[in-house]
Order: C-alpha cells, then structure tokens, then sequence
C-alpha cells in the first residue's frame, strides 16, 4: 500500500490542491482494503496519521520544532547554522492550515469507517473458555476459527503490561502454532490435551475458543480483532 510520510503535509511544495491528491489517492487505497473488510495495517496507519496531523496543529512548540527549515546564513565565530523560520511566512502558513483542516476532516471519515467495519467484526466475535482456566491467564493458546471451516487455527499467546502516562496497558504477543482439523473426535477439548502432552513447558495453560460464524480476512482483519477481544475478556475476568 502507498505510504505517507509522517510529515507529508508539510514537505516538499507546500500547496493545497497537490496535497490533497496527494491525500485522496491514499484514503481511495485504504477505503478499498476497508471495501474487502481488510483494516490492518491501514486502520492502525489512519489513525496515526489523524493524531499526528491534529497533533501538528494544536501543538506550536512541535511545529517549530518539526516544521522545514531553510538555511539563512552562517555565524562563522560561533560556527552554528543561522535559520529562517518558513514559519513566519503568515501566506505559507494559511495554505498549511487549510491543507491541515481538510486533511483531518478526511482522514476522520476514513477511520469511522474502519471503526465501523472493526465494531462489526467484534460483535460477531464469541470467546470462550476451553476446559478450566488457572488462576494466571497471562500466558496460554487460543483457537482461531471462521465460517464454516472445520479447522481451527492454534495460537500460542502471552500478555504483559506496560505504563504510559501514568496508566496501565495490556499488550499481547501471539505466534501461529499449527492448524487442526476439527470433528467429533478431535475437539477443543482434544486439541488442548494434545497441547499439554507435547508442550511441557506449559503443564496447566489458559485456553480458549475464538468463533466467528461469518468469514473474515484472517491476517488482516480477523487475528487482529480477536487479539484485542481477547485482551478484554481476559482483563474482565482478572
């Protein structure tokens, strides 16, 4: 997928009509992964460029900081770059901020979009515990599985948890294990057991089934949401 830059609003020629094209032809890109229900890593990339481009507004000192430089001149005693702010050009500045304002209003559109499809995706999400689950759940599998396949996807997952601003989050780390055929013999229940045979490095793991009964692009969609799902019900139940 094309990419844009972190400051894309701000490089290069600084003129409206080329810089939305520029921002039209990447949201018509990711609107057509939205259109096949595919979001990540484009609902995750909007959104970045949402916050930083509100975040490039609302925050002069990171403007200056951030913004193009061009050399002035040089204090040859002192032997440091002389700059001039092209942030005192007030015509170059208007065109930033209307390039901004509409930007923002698009890329808002763009992520209520994905938002919608991901909210979607969630609620056809069910979650639900395989056999009994121990008292620490921060490390375990999960099965993985969609529409009307009979086989199921076998993950290995971990949480752990970290601070930012003064508040706690959880992050999950998951690897692929293997894919297992589903039947009468071979149940959740079966699989889980086949586990704790062959991986004794986990003798009393947490387990639990992920459904869906509609079909979804597993990398790109549906891993993503059910990670997330998972953290939730596993942070509900702590």
């Amino acid at each position: 997928m094309k990419q844009l830059s972190e400051t894309w609003f701000a490089e290069g020629r600084i003129d409206f009509e080329l810089k939305k094209y520029t921002l039209l032809a990447y949201l018509q890109e990711v609107n057509h992964y939205f259109n096949e229900s595919k979001l990540y890593p484009q609902l995750a990339d909007v959104i970045f460029h949402y916050n930083n481009i509100v975040a490039f507004r609302e925050n002069k000192k990171y403007l200056q900081e951030h913004f193009p430089k061009k050399l002035n001149g040089m204090q040859l005693e002192k032997l440091q770059l002389l700059y001039e702010q092209m942030i005192e050009d007030d015509e170059l500045m208007q065109e930033l901020e209307d390039i901004i304002h509409y930007s923002a209003a698009r890329i808002k559109s763009a992520i209520h979009n994905g938002t919608e499809i991901y909210e979607f995706v969630e609620d056809k999400i069910t979650i639900v515990p395989v056999g009994i689950i121990p008292l620490d759940s921060k490390e375990g599998y999960f099965f993985l599985s969609s529409g009307n396949e009979k086989s199921t996807k076998v993950y290995q997952y971990r949480l752990s948890i970290f601070e930012k601003h003064d508040e706690k989050y959880r992050s999950i780390r998951t690897s692929f294990i293997d894919e297992r055929s589903r039947s009468i013999s071979s149940t959740y229940e079966h699989i889980k057991a086949e586990l704790i045979r062959h991986k004794k490095d986990m003798p009393n793991p947490a387990v639990y089934s992920i459904e869906t009964e509609l079909a979804f692009p597993v990398e790109e969609t549906l891993l993503p949401v059910a990670k997330r799902s998972l953290v939730k019900f596993i942070s509900a139940a702590a």
